[in-house]
């Protein structure tokens, strides 16, 4: 049997943000996780050519929030660096998101956009920017990464969707920080789940009998998965992800990142991992690393990345929801427990309000430190 008052189930930024702020508070805390490493779909793991590299695909953090900066700086340096990512479209390289200056090249200064209330992403996209700009760049990108036509895909998707001005070429320039953990993110986890007990390659969900949480059992899986799909299962999408190692080659593109918008092209992106490594360690890399990215449906929860944005699987998720919200002692919660998309830096300030109504629910006094344990 394994025992403790808070038992969580997942070693992503969830649950180790969760299990670190009770720890500090001197909880009695097991993490358990499927997966034979820490870290979820944020770990990396240098490869043999000497390049860092996402297994999950490539994470860009970033944040505006100064509580959370200061949590994460308590488990890693960071340093500086800002995502250029391109969009290959006619045999150029284009700056994605896409500066005004190009939208008015190909669209002029006066866009004829959609009116009236959108219905769908489709409508939702092209409420804002012109048609020219929505055919080049987002249809057939989107549609690769769904493998469903645009108007069938939630409007609120469209909200991802931003526009550059012409002198900013960044993906995220309106962030505080943009910033990479000095030595990586499974590194940063580490030093997060400190001395908190760790079972990997342990699937709590076939060892429910084995399992025993004093207090609460937080769990960070999918959610429809853990009632046994007793609704239906919801749809995901993942990667098929292949890594190319080209030992004698210094440079393969310009930029971290390129995006292949047209439907003709199989693959969704390519990411060459040296551009988002620290300057001392990238010239230590021998040739280039890269991983080129390919969208698919996958039927186990183990390949689970992106929740499906339809009304469809939103609606289902409303059922698993509520059946969530009446558990006595259990929290679901996470992307894949929320059945929500969500960034780096919004994963950890969530987690970190979970943690503050846990305590407040069982009455835990907090005193979260300021250094690392």
């Amino acid at each position: 049997m394994i025992k403790a008052d808070f038992v969580i189930v997942g070693s992503g930024l969830t649950g180790s943000t969760i299990g670190r702020i009770l720890a500090d508070n001197n909880q009695d805390v097991i993490i358990l996780d499927r997966k034979e490493h820490i870290a979820g779909n944020v770990y990396d793991y240098k490869h043999e050519s000497g390049a860092m590299i996402h297994k999950y695909g490539p994470h860009y953090f970033r944040c505006g929030s100064d509580k959370i900066w200061n949590f994460v700086n308590r488990f890693s340096d960071f340093y500086n660096w800002s995502s250029v990512l391109m969009s290959r479209v006619n045999g150029e390289y284009l700056n994605w998101p896409v500066q005004q200056s190009y939208i008015e090249k190909i669209a002029g200064k006066e866009w004829n956009l959609f009116t009236g209330e959108p219905k769908n992403f489709e409508e939702a996209c092209l409420a804002k920017m012109p048609r020219e700009l929505y055919e080049l760049f987002i249809k057939g990108y989107t549609e690769k990464q769904w493998g469903v036509k645009c108007v069938d895909l939630d409007k609120e998707l469209a909200t991802r969707i931003t526009i550059n001005k012409s002198n900013v070429t960044t993906l995220t320039p309106n962030h505080k920080w943009n910033a990479l953990p000095r030595n990586g993110y499974t590194e940063m986890v580490r030093n997060m789940i400190g001395e908190i007990p760790v079972e990997l390659n342990f699937d709590y969900l076939h060892n429910r009998d084995k399992i025993v949480a004093n207090k609460l059992l937080i769990f960070t899986g999918p959610v429809d998965e853990f009632f046994g799909y007793s609704y239906g299962k919801l749809k995901y999408r993942g990667q098929n992800r292949k890594v190319e190692h080209l030992p004698d080659l210094e440079q393969h593109q310009p930029y971290i990142q390129v995006n292949y918008p047209n439907a003709d092209e199989p693959r969704i992106r390519t990411i060459e991992w040296k551009h988002l490594m620290h300057e001392d360690d990238k010239k230590k890399v021998k040739g280039t690393l890269l991983t080129h990215e390919t969208p698919f449906t996958p039927d186990s929860p183990h390949q689970y990345e992106y929740p499906f944005p339809d009304k469809i699987n939103k609606a289902l998720y409303e059922k698993y929801r509520q059946a969530a919200e009446e558990l006595k002692d259990v929290l679901i919660c996470g992307r894949l427990g929320e059945y929500r998309y969500y960034d780096m830096d919004q994963a950890i300030g969530r987690a970190m309000n979970f943690a503050t109504e846990i305590m407040q629910k069982y009455n835990i006094t907090e005193g979260i430190k300021e250094t690392a344990a």
